[in-house]
């Protein structure tokens, strides 16, 4: 009898929830009704069991999953408890402890300090995986569960359990669409949730195709040539800021100082409020020194952040270019990256290039944070407007203003600016869309009086245990900012925006599969695929499929209309 055999025979069916825990010498499972131990070499067993298309459960899928992504496994559907455990329950923290504790109602335990055992350990009863306190144990949490398969097995039942309370409460929750389908919206965005994270582990293992020669060109015409060492670095370093300073009189100045750069500005007659870079580019046709010190920045930032040593930090043997990513932030819920992914400059993206035989399709969402505050909100004129490619005519034609000031009127309804021209038209977007400020503010005063608040898609932003003024995160919380009103009444509409996207990039990466691509960048709201030349129109259409596929069962019932602008090319530069 096959291991297939074997497991259906114990009751487990396909695209159930399976618990996995990976052990050196094998994978132990759970689902519901039984458990079991599968020796032999991880990836092996794993390649059978994706065979019975599981719903991969486990405490996390960087710690789980990454092993057999390596092996180069595609697993398709999943639970992760801890990205779950963010959404759900408003944690920062995605540890089995954490998670466990949140799951049933417990404390949240500190983090594990540092180093070996303390006199806390020696509350766990012979060997269990649970204290008498209800927490997890902490001999367990440091790795007790990896000593065999045996323990492996009791570590997969406890994620089984978390799987089960996660399910059960999201299933409390009320589905906020006008038409609701089941399964309910926030079991729907804990898949999704999940789906990202295990999509974050395939990012960090597969990389960006990247052109070291294309870069080290870019970087030798922005920079300079690749220096020997550290001395010819900084050489080469004030040789760029005397390529400046020589554009002004007077003597030289730190340029990375913006009180002294203020005050060479006033040497050419600019008495500005600030350096900030917007504020200098209308200066940059009549004044030679100004974009002199406008190249000089872009140069500088590429130097420091995204230079040489960047490049060889980065980019490995393979042409590939990694950093870490994180399935969601603290704030808004994106997908975000490390070693500059989100922040690439405009110039190196010709760097990014397809690999021989593939190509590059790009997709855009278009106007994605008017459009969801229009399906979250309810509101029938602002739906009706988003059923608009351009969503902004049609508003603008409501306000009675041109096309520039309507896109700040919704831009600033949703990031709750009121000064300026803001202002006024923030008053003509109460009279045109009533429904929809009136969700906006409703948010704002939650966030003002420290009452917790969930997204469209069920994830909580814990507002009533943040602090009053800014701070960072604290604890296992999700601080908030800047008194919390403002931040609420965003963070309803981009943490939705969130949910939205990864919804539509767990789509298109389950479509993937058949095509022989793969999903390489997610940029806000940017998806970007590398895909075999033969296959690049049907990616297209799987990025325009995909996306009106997830909206209808996102935004059921709501005639919003989501759109994307998707283009291909041999480089991220050119599929634009």
């Amino acid at each position: 009898m096959t291991l297939a055999d074997d497991l259906a025979a114990a009751g487990f069916r396909a695209r159930a929830p399976l618990a996995v825990v990976v052990v050196p010498s094998g994978i132990a499972l759970a689902w519901e009704g039984g458990s079991r131990e599968v020796a032999g070499e991880p990836a092996d067993v794993g390649r059978v069991l994706a065979r019975l298309d599981p719903r991969w459960t486990w405490w996390s899928a960087r710690t789980t999953a990454a092993p057999l992504v390596a092996a180069g496994l595609r697993l398709r559907a999943s639970w992760d408890v801890g990205a779950v455990g963010r959404s759900l329950h408003g944690l920062r923290r995605d540890d089995p402890a954490a998670v466990w504790a949140a799951a049933h109602g417990l404390a949240q335990p500190p983090l594990l300090p540092a180093g070996g055992s303390d006199l806390f350990d020696l509350d766990a009863a012979d060997g269990e995986p649970v204290r008498p306190d209800g927490q997890l144990s902490r001999e367990w949490l440091r790795g007790a569960w990896s000593a065999d398969l045996v323990s492996a097995r009791r570590w997969a039942g406890c994620v089984l359990e978390v799987q089960r309370r996660q399910e059960s409460a999201l299933r409390d929750l009320a589905d906020p669409r006008p038409c609701a389908r089941r399964p309910p919206l926030a079991v729907l965005t804990a898949l999704s949730e999940s789906a990202a994270a295990l999509l974050c582990v395939e990012l960090e293992e597969h990389g960006l195709p990247f052109d070291r020669a294309v870069a080290g060109a870019l970087l030798t015409t922005v920079v300079g040539p690749r220096p020997r060492d550290a001395v010819e670095e900084a050489t080469q370093r004030v040789a760029r800021d005397l390529e400046v300073q020589r554009q002004f009189p007077g003597p030289p100045v730190d340029l990375r100082s913006p009180l002294q750069v203020r005050e060479l500005l006033l040497r050419v007659g600019l008495d500005l409020p600030d350096t900030r870079s917007w504020r200098l580019e209308p200066h940059a046709a009549t004044s030679p020194a100004v974009g002199a010190l406008l190249a000089w920045r872009k140069a500088e930032r590429t130097a420091t952040t995204y230079g040489w040593a960047w490049t060889d930090r980065h980019v490995g043997p393979d042409g590939r270019l990694r950093g870490q990513w994180r399935a969601a932030d603290g704030a808004s819920g994106r997908m975000t990256a490390s070693a500059g992914l989100h922040n690439l400059p405009a110039e190196l993206r010709s760097a990014v290039r397809a690999e021989p035989g593939s190509i590059l399709v790009r997709a855009d969402l278009g106007q994605v944070e008017p459009r969801v505050l229009a399906a979250v909100s309810g509101d029938p004129e602002l739906a009706r407007a988003a059923r608009e490619v351009d969503m902004y005519a049609p508003v603008a034609a409501q306000l009675g203003v041109d096309r520039p000031t309507a896109k700040v009127a919704v831009l600033a309804a949703m990031y709750g600016q009121t000064s300026g021209a803001a202002g006024a038209a923030l008053r003509d977007m109460d009279r045109a869309y009533p429904v929809a400020m009136a969700y906006l503010r409703a948010a704002e005063q939650a966030g003002r009086d420290r009452r917790d608040l969930r997204t469209y898609g069920g994830r909580l932003l814990s507002l009533s245990g943040a602090p009053a003024a800014d701070a960072e995160p604290v604890g296992e919380h999700v601080a908030v900012p800047g008194g919390g009103g403002r931040f609420a009444r965003n963070a309803v509409v981009q943490g939705a925006a969130a949910e939205l996207f990864k919804a539509w990039a767990a789509t298109v990466r389950d479509g993937l599969a058949g095509l022989g691509g793969e999903v390489v960048l997610c940029l806000h709201d940017e998806l970007l695929l590398h895909v075999p030349l033969d296959v690049a129109e049907q990616a297209e259409l799987l990025l325009a499929d995909g996306l009106q596929a997830t909206a209808h069962w996102w935004a059921a019932g709501s005639p919003v209309r989501f759109v994307a602008q998707i283009a291909r090319g041999e480089s991220w530069e050119t599929a634009h």
